[in-house]
């Protein structure tokens, strides 16, 4: 028999990743509701730690959380050159997953209608007054909450139909070298001095933390991930070939498997139960970027709770994402060189505002600037056929989540 709760909340949240977290952060911070977050018990279900990153201004209620920022930032073409651009105001934040977890458990139990509660969460469905979700405690007791709204950020079992679906994977090694060879200062996001994929693109990503500690990572944009003994292999490569690290010491490793869809994600899966997160369509489909978009619908949910709305928010403007599925469509079909069409963005578009293109908050009319800058034809010829293309189930990657 099933236990119920003797405590409904206002909300429930499923999943203690970055969306979750994010909500219940905000929903704290703003008295807008009594929440319970509902994180998978220590073992097999629970995530290994995950690194976040993102760009924002200013002190903010997250820097507790911050591990590191970088104020400066770089690419490095296919060809060698690297161009260095300061985004001011804007800087570029790294967040720990165990980090940010201590900031929001803490809030929760500081707050008089926050609770953590460490279960599995088995089922969800709607009730007349709200939703009904059926629990697995770690002593293998059942356990039944209830809350007045639902807010779940499991990963989906199937994705929806697509145009377009390419994989942003990756893996990453903490890397401590014998001498100092990072500056701390400049985190390289893109840097395509690596060999390039027949299909899709390559980069690698490294963020220094001190003159000998960074997290050097090789990921890639293509239709299938690579294997743990390919991965390595691409960062030795890197490493030694490319970056002239000399002797490493690889401290700790993550690796990660995202989609890269212009798949309509539908944001409720019920009368009182919602999506939110890469299940809820907060991945930016053309780049993987998915923490800032989280921030914005966390803070919009919270508002709209607090105003005595139950609407979720889109995480992405529809002009945004109809922009992305021509992007991911050009990459997906060759018409446009990824590195090259990444690296001429950073050559010529000021950074502050390229910066807020991908993450979707510029204006149409700075958009259009930053549309001249791309290969006009092809993406000309790309949105044209759009509309009469299909959209096909694709095989669901699991394995991770963004680290952006």
């Amino acid at each position: 028999m099933t236990r119920p709760c003797d405590d409904p909340a206002d909300v429930v949240v499923i999943g203690g990743g970055a969306a979750g977290l994010s909500l219940a952060h905000r929903l704290t911070g703003t008295g807008a509701a009594t929440v319970t977050v509902v994180e998978p018990p220590d073992g097999p279900r629970r995530p290994a730690e995950r690194t976040w990153c993102y760009w924002d201004r200013g002190a903010t209620d997250l820097d507790e959380a911050v591990t590191a920022s970088w104020s400066v930032l770089r690419v490095h073409g296919a060809d060698g050159r690297g161009v260095t651009v300061d985004p001011a105001p804007l800087t570029y934040r790294m967040v720990r997953s165990t980090g940010f977890e201590r900031l929001v458990h803490s809030r929760l139990a500081r707050s008089p209608g926050g609770r953590l509660l460490r279960a599995t969460a088995d089922t969800v469905r709607d009730v007349p007054a709200g939703a009904e979700i059926r629990c697995t405690l770690p002593d293998g007791r059942p356990l039944t909450l209830r809350a007045r709204r639902v807010f779940d950020s499991r990963p989906l079992r199937a994705l929806p139909p697509a145009r377009t679906q390419l994989l942003q994977h990756f893996r990453g090694w903490f890397v401590r070298t014998d001498g100092e060879r990072f500056d701390p200062a400049v985190a390289d996001l893109m840097d395509f001095r690596v060999p390039q994929p027949a299909h899709g693109l390559a980069f690698g990503y490294v963020l220094p933390l001190t003159p000998d500690r960074a997290l050097v990572e090789y990921t890639e944009f293509s239709r299938a991930a690579l294997t743990t003994t390919a991965y390595e292999s691409a960062l030795r490569h890197y490493c030694t070939d490319v970056l002239g690290l000399g002797a490493l010491t690889v401290e700790r490793t993550e690796q990660g498997v995202i989609p890269m869809s212009d798949a309509r994600f539908p944001r409720r899966a019920g009368r009182a139960v919602f999506r939110i997160g890469t299940a809820g369509g907060a991945t930016r489909p053309a780049t993987g970027y998915t923490f800032a978009a989280v921030q914005r619908q966390s803070r919009a949910v919270a508002a709209a709770l607090r105003d005595g709305h139950g609407t979720v928010p889109a995480p992405h403007g529809r002009r945004a994402l109809a922009m992305d599925a021509v992007l991911l469509r050009a990459l997906d079909t060759g018409r446009i060189n990824g590195p090259d069409f990444f690296t001429g963005l950073f050559r010529h578009v000021p950074a502050e505002r390229l910066l807020r293109f991908l993450d979707g908050t510029t204006s149409p009319w700075e958009e259009w600037g930053i549309g001249l800058r791309t290969p006009i034809r092809p993406m000309l010829r790309t949105a044209a056929e759009l509309p009469f293309l299909p959209r096909r189930s694709h095989p669901l990657a699991r394995n991770g989540e963004s680290h952006r």
